[in-house]
């Protein structure tokens, strides 16, 4: 799992939250609200390189548990082109969002 380094509140505050369902499904698309940078678990990444900027958006592809404790959401963000596990904490919906600007190739 990736380290994050601007953590938003809701970090481990003891909850175990597999205890409730995920808050994530996969196929949601989501906004990353943390910078996730290599703890040295991404295959091609060197330990500090950043992986996931604030903002960047992806697509949950799975939904997995940690330590029996915490959700971990499988997010391929599109714009880096990795996968990266990452805690509901450090995410939030882009439902809402319109879609991306296509450019005019018909002239």
């Amino acid at each position: 799992m990736a380290e994050t380094t601007e953590q938003p509140s809701g970090g481990d505050d003891g909850l175990v939250e597999i205890d409730q369902p995920p808050v994530f499904e996969p196929g949601t698309k989501v906004r990353a609200r943390a910078r996730v940078r290599d703890d040295g678990t991404t295959a091609g990444a060197r330990i500090g390189d950043v992986l996931v900027e604030v903002g960047d958006v992806g697509y949950v592809r799975s939904v997995g548990a940690f330590l029996q404790r915490h959700w971990i959401y499988d997010v391929d963000f599109v714009r880096t082109l990795r996968v990266v596990g990452m805690r509901a904490h450090e995410l939030e919906s882009a439902e809402g969002d319109p879609p991306p600007a296509q450019e005019d190739t018909a002239t």
